[in-house]
């Protein structure tokens, strides 16, 4: 019986663990997250909406929920970059999850000195462009990506000879020696303008550029003119992406100039009376003998991946330009790897950067032709007489012995060599640690080295007089520079409550840099086989003064920094920094420097009066002011007496080498200092469809860095000496707005464009330099008839008028005596101010349309308020010369046979508007394609149209440097036209 109860009592308890198991199994919940182009992303964080259960997907993206009673559920899905969604997931049945790349999160966050800041926290003038906002094409160089986009960035390119670089001004001319480049910060490391060289177009993720005292003053010394930071591309933790981009363009030449053919040379020689001699009865288009269409190349091949402990991406690339003169092009191979390591419990953040680059250029000969007219190889073309045979009866180069210093210019461009290569290595490698708290700790390390060489050489067969009188010259150089950065910084953000915010920065930061190279030229060689590989094959006879030269400097920067960041309820917003800089380029009593500045910010829109307005989604006004410091242009010996040779002279029986004074001392040679201050106010309105900024600044700069003329005497060794004396001032007015005219699912249509107004004006350039007045009003600059004249713009041209030709076809004046004499010094009451050579202003417009996978965008830029001194047009406008080279065909209406003056006949209108860019995008649909998530198709078309009055190959010229305004020939400008692909494979 009791077995019976036992039995009995066992079965029940069986069936009742068994009902309560299958009552309790509990769903099970699986997916899958991936990217925007359905790639898996490994580290996503996918939880429970509600409860604290969550999980992470793994190297393939897929994940699966601790157990739940519910037969659906509610998951929310985040990760660094993209969009958090929300999803109801059903019992046992797996789903796949898409995000949504966050552009907005990633737009917001701007990169300022030392640090980020949120784009709604800023307090200074930044312009900030992500990678999709830089022009597309056939690009060599990262500022051609940014023309056009910003407003205050004026980026010139003068010509397109392959490897040369656009330069850049940040807000216009500031120094007339100190220098006016800006800071260039790639990734933290910092560098001059040659740094861009080595960073791959296709590479960028985003571009700050940091215009206002406020912002720059952060980088001290190195930011006056500005400060180029550029942030590269990183892979996302646990996402794996290959990425190739190629793009192949047809360069051709957008204009010629219109020169005379060998029938209207004939013709109009005849008429002038030209003998017979000069005319040797070819037929030759010499311009289109020395050009050819142009091909560029840019392929890059990027691949990475990694964790949320570690992550890489590696890329290669390589640049390959054909010139549209013969002889010319550029190759650019670029090797970089970037790697971020957490460790720590994520406390501890280490990311490294290692890039290398090979740069090779072969560039046609700037200085060749004779003295009345030395230019560049392509601009000699203009010069050659069309009825001159390019070779002679004995198949040499043709070269007329009547015609002084005659130069073939096709000769030079296929005989003469011109090569510059150069290698680089940069790394860096970056510490951060997470202390306590928001204490915060970084250290940061760089070394940049540069190894270069130059070899030119002429052989006889140039045609160049020099070159034949010596029997060939050719000449090597070589140069090293390494640069070395370290800087220490201590970080503390900390929140008193929901209101009040704070951080702060301190920095100490060490640089170093040393340039060492060496010269060596040689002449008379027996034959061109070596050129300039083989120089002990000279005479060692014809070797001169000069001819053999070395040099090695070195210069170190210390600083030290530091910035408060205080806001108040997001609505007050205060940024502070002092930055102490010492320099070993300065004289003995001014080694250092101190540069403040400060910045104010009110969020108008986080008010309580402006929460039942509708009108604005965000209004902000900005208020800033700062001092940076200059020492570009300045040599690490530029503060010292020098003494250098200088000929020689016969002493006991021989000739030795004599010595004098080469450079006075300035012991009080210092900094040269900008204030600045600006205001500004940012604004997006209509439901965020309309946005922009509006600056308005002031600049004085002032101890302007400068070659001054002494007297010799007192304690003047010689008749120059480089000092602080005189100042400048910039005023400006920038405006930024883009309006999305077109915003539904499958089409946008957004209309944006900037705009910027400068004035310049030299307040003094006299003064007292150890104890001399030196009464400075007037300084004549390169470009003829251009000055510097206190109370005007830089490049001020004061020039005579022209009034007509005479009788015997020379060119009148103004102002002319019955003799044709005419007062033409600086301050002649006959030279009268006809405009500067600086713009007044510059624009960019940058339309963008999409509809579903196509798109459309362009870029037109330009600039206006500047004046043009054509040098090309008066020297091939002279009548009297048509007997030794050729002339324009406007020449013969413009009826001077000579000139002694440089008169307004030649000064034009410099405005100008460029059809920049205009591309053509097609995403091609790879839904069902195995291997491939995203294929893109382009076609650009580059400087497809110039409206402009100037009658020039182009009015795009030089504007960086006290040699604006003036067209003495330039390499020619091409008409761009290219096929872009963009692959990502899975």
């Amino acid at each position: 019986m009791k077995k019976v109860y036992l039995f009995k009592y066992g079965l029940t308890v069986l069936l009742l663990i068994c009902a309560f198991s299958v009552f309790a199994q509990k769903s099970t919940f699986t997916g899958k997250v991936v990217d925007e182009t359905a790639q898996p992303l490994p580290g996503a964080t996918v939880r429970i909406k509600g409860t604290d259960k969550s999980t992470t997907t793994d190297l393939n993206g897929k994940f699966t929920l601790p157990g739940s009673d519910q037969s659906a559920i509610v998951v929310t899905i985040t990760y660094i970059g993209y969009d958090t969604m929300e999803k109801i997931m059903t019992a046992n049945e797996p789903l796949t999850i898409q995000l949504i790349p966050n552009q907005k999160a990633l737009s917001e966050v701007v990169v300022v000195g030392y640090g980020t800041v949120k784009k709604t926290d800023l307090t200074g003038s930044v312009s900030n462009l992500g990678s999709k906002d830089l022009n597309p094409g056939a690009v060599t160089n990262p500022l051609q990506q940014l023309q056009g986009k910003a407003a205050g960035v004026n980026i010139n390119q003068v010509g397109s000879e392959p490897g040369v670089a656009p330069s850049i001004r940040i807000r216009g001319f500031t120094s007339l020696q100190g220098g006016n480049d800006p800071l260039v910060v790639v990734d933290g490391i910092q560098g001059n303008m040659d740094l861009l060289q080595q960073v791959p177009p296709g590479e960028i993720a985003s571009v700050d550029i940091l215009k206002d005292a406020s912002a720059t003053a952060i980088y001290g010394s190195r930011g006056a003119p500005g400060v180029i930071i550029i942030t590269t591309k990183k892979t996302s933790a646990g996402k794996t992406s290959v990425e190739y981009n190629e793009n192949t363009s047809l360069d051709v030449i957008s204009k010629k100039l219109q020169l005379l053919n060998a029938a209207s040379w004939t013709q109009e020689a005849n008429a002038l009376g030209v003998d017979a001699s000069a005319n040797h009865g070819s037929n030759t288009d010499w311009y289109n003998l020395l050009t050819q269409n142009g091909v560029t190349q840019n392929h890059s091949l990027a691949f990475g991946g990694g964790s949320n402990e570690f992550n890489y991406r590696a890329s290669l690339t390589a640049i390959n330009e054909t010139g549209l003169v013969i002889g010319t092009g550029y190759k650019n191979y670029i090797g970089r790897v970037t790697a971020t390591q957490k460790a720590l419990d994520d406390k501890l953040t280490l990311t490294m950067n290692i890039n290398s680059g090979i740069n090779q250029a072969a560039y046609e000969p700037n200085s060749v032709g004779n003295a009345a007219f030395t230019s560049n190889t392509i601009s000699q073309a203009y010069i050659a007489r069309p009825t001159d045979p390019v070779f002679d009866t004995d198949g040499s180069y043709y070269r007329d012995p009547n015609v002084f210093q005659y130069t073939n210019p096709y000769a030079v461009a296929k005989t003469v060599k011109n090569d510059v290569n150069s290698n680089e290595l940069f790394g860096s490698l970056r510490a951060d640690l997470d202390i306590y708290k928001g204490l915060s700790a970084g250290v940061f390390g760089s070394w940049r080295k540069v190894d270069g060489n130059t070899g030119f050489y002429e052989p006889t067969s140039s045609t160049i007089q020099y070159a034949i009188d010596n029997k060939g010259v050719g000449n090597i150089s070589n140069w090293h520079n390494d640069e070395k950065l370290m800087d220490i910084n201590l970080s503390y953000k900390h929140d008193f409550d929901k209101k009040n915010h704070f951080d702060a920065t301190l920095v100490y930061e060490w640089q170093a840099q040393t340039y060492n190279g060496s010269y060596a030229q040689g002449r008379g060689f027996v034959n061109d086989i070596a050129s300039y590989n083989a120089l002990q094959l000279g005479d060692i006879s014809k070797v001169l003064q000069g001819d053999i030269s070395s040099y090695k400097n070195d210069r170190r920067l210390v600083s030290f920094l530091g910035r408060v960041n205080y806001s108040f309820a997001s609505k007050y917003l205060l940024t502070a920094s002092i930055r102490r800089d010492g320099s070993t380029v300065f004289g003995v009593n001014n080694k250092w420097g101190n540069f403040p500045s400060a910045a104010l910010a009110w969020r108008i829109t986080q008010e309580d009066f402006m929460k039942s307005q509708h009108l604005f989604s965000n209004l902000k006004l900005r208020v800033g002011y700062g001092i940076t410091g200059n020492q570009q242009g300045i040599g690490p010996q530029n503060s010292i007496a020098l003494v250098g040779q200088a000929g020689t002279v016969f002493f006991g029986g021989q000739t030795i080498p004599n010595y004098a004074a080469t450079q006075n001392a300035n012991p009080n040679l210092k900094w040269e200092t900008k204030k600045q201050a600006n205001a500004g106010i940012d604004f997006t309105m209509f439901n965020d469809r309309l946005n922009g900024s509006v600056d308005v600044y002031t600049s004085n700069t002032d101890n302007l860095l400068f070659n001054y003329t002494v007297p010799l005497e007192g304690p003047f060794l010689t008749t120059n000496i480089l000092a602080n004396v005189g100042s400048l001032q910039n005023r400006g007015l920038e405006i930024t707005l883009s309006y999305k005219v077109i915003q539904s699912k499958n089409t946008t249509l957004t209309l944006a464009g900037n705009a910027s107004f400068m004035s310049n004006k030299v307040l003094s350039l006299g003064g007292n330099i150890e104890g001399y007045n030196i009464p400075t009003n007037y300084v004549g600059l390169s470009t003829p008839n251009s000055y510097l004249v206190v109370g005007k713009p830089i490049g001020t041209f004061l020039i005579l008028q022209h009034s007509g030709v005479n009788a015997q076809g020379v060119e009148t004046v103004v102002g002319e005596d019955a003799s044709g004499n005419v007062d033409q010094a600086p301050q002649s009451k006959y030279r009268v101010d006809e405009g500067q050579a600086l713009p007044k202003y510059e624009f960019g417009f940058t339309p963008a349309f999409t509809y579903k996978n196509f798109d459309m965008s362009m870029v037109w830029s330009g600039a206006g308020g500047n004046k043009i001194y054509n040098g090309i047009s008066q020297d091939f406008s002279m009548l009297e010369n048509i007997g030794k080279q050729n002339l324009l065909t406007s020449a013969m209406a413009t009826g001077i046979h000579s000139s002694p003056f440089g008169s307004d006949e030649w000064l034009e209108d410099g405005s100008y508007i460029r059809f920049q860019n205009l591309t053509f995008g097609y995403k091609v649909n790879l839904t069902n394609v195995k291997y491939i998530s995203a294929l893109r198709i382009s076609l650009t078309g580059q400087n497809l149209a110039t409206i402009t009055k100037y009658k020039g190959l182009d009015p795009e010229l030089n504007t960086s440097d006290l040699g604006a305004g003036y067209d003495h020939g330039v390499y020619p400008r091409t008409r761009t036209f290219s096929v872009g692909l963009n692959v990502i494979l899975k």
